[in-house]
């Protein structure tokens, strides 16, 4: 889940589809997720003083998470974990999948400062079960819904808008070494790292980096559609939601794949105007 105050958010959270009974507790999980994600991404602090707000930023959760009456914490988290503390207790919030979203930030940290390339897709997909699969999870559990195979459909979903994310922000996230691009599928279309990183556009390379794209986005969208029965299992307004998450996440795939290789250098977004669109799909979905 990409955050903060001066990211952009292509996917629709359609946070009016949201039951309101529901709305504090989901609140205060994205308010904890967002402000994580600022603490490892945002402003010019070096790397080992992320690292430490992250450190303290967990040590908060786990005071959070069995919070004794009259429990205050740290006064610069207070409006985070206050109210998240108690809905932790109210709705049994499974906490381990919080300290997953942490897992993430920090590796994000580490890999950020080292310059370091995921070697292969399975091994980003190992770090989408951190930074994306646990969101669904949580809303999961907050719908009272856990059945295996629901789970299951979650983690392909979240896993695919993650991934749909990488490929749409590569723009946004070369310039700042975050390289999500597994190097086994650049070796596999005949490119090297050197060869996505900006200022290296070569027309030689045009074709590979479509290749390249295309493949990513396929690999994504197959993702999706595994977990795409997920949005007919659960009722109400928050299977419209639903719906409506998964047919954004598709609809940048799609925008990303026409892009091909200019997404190296473009952002694709969604516009206003695609909404009727994103609603009739939603609706065809079942």
């Amino acid at each position: 889940m990409k955050t903060g105050v001066a990211h952009e958010e292509n996917f629709p959270v359609a946070s009016w589809l949201c039951p309101p009974k529901l709305r504090p507790a989901i609140g205060a999980i994205y308010w904890f997720a967002r402000t994580a994600d600022d603490l490892a991404d945002e402003g010019d602090a070096p790397a080992d003083k992320r690292l430490a707000d992250l450190a303290t930023y967990r040590e908060q959760l786990r005071a959070a998470s069995d919070a004794p009456p009259g429990w205050q914490p740290d006064a610069r988290w207070a409006s985070i974990f206050t109210p998240l503390a108690r809905h932790i207790q109210a709705h049994q919030l499974p906490v381990n999948l919080l300290h997953d979203l942490l897992s993430a930030f920090e590796q994000d940290v580490h890999r950020t400062a080292e310059g370091r390339w995921y070697d292969t897709h399975d091994e980003l997909l190992a770090y989408c079960q951190l930074s994306a699969n646990p969101v669904g999870r949580l809303l999961l559990h907050l719908y009272g819904v856990n059945d295996p195979v629901r789970l299951a459909e979650s983690d392909h979903i979240c896993t695919a808008l993650q991934l749909i994310n990488f490929w749409q922000d590569l723009s946004v996230d070369l310039p700042r070494r975050r390289y999500y691009l597994p190097i086994s599928e650049l070796t596999r279309v005949g490119l090297s790292p050197a060869d996505v990183l900006p200022g290296t556009a070569t027309a030689a390379h045009t074709q590979k980096k479509s290749e390249l794209i295309a493949k990513l986005i396929n690999m994504a969208s197959d993702s999706m559609q595994k977990g795409i029965k997920l949005p007919l299992h659960i009722p109400g307004r928050a299977g419209w939601e639903l719906r409506l998450v998964v047919q954004g996440g598709l609809s940048i795939a799609r925008q990303t794949a026409l892009l091909s290789h200019h997404s190296l250098h473009t952002r694709p977004r969604l516009s206003v105007w695609q909404l009727p669109q994103l609603l009739w799909r939603a609706a065809r979905m079942g």
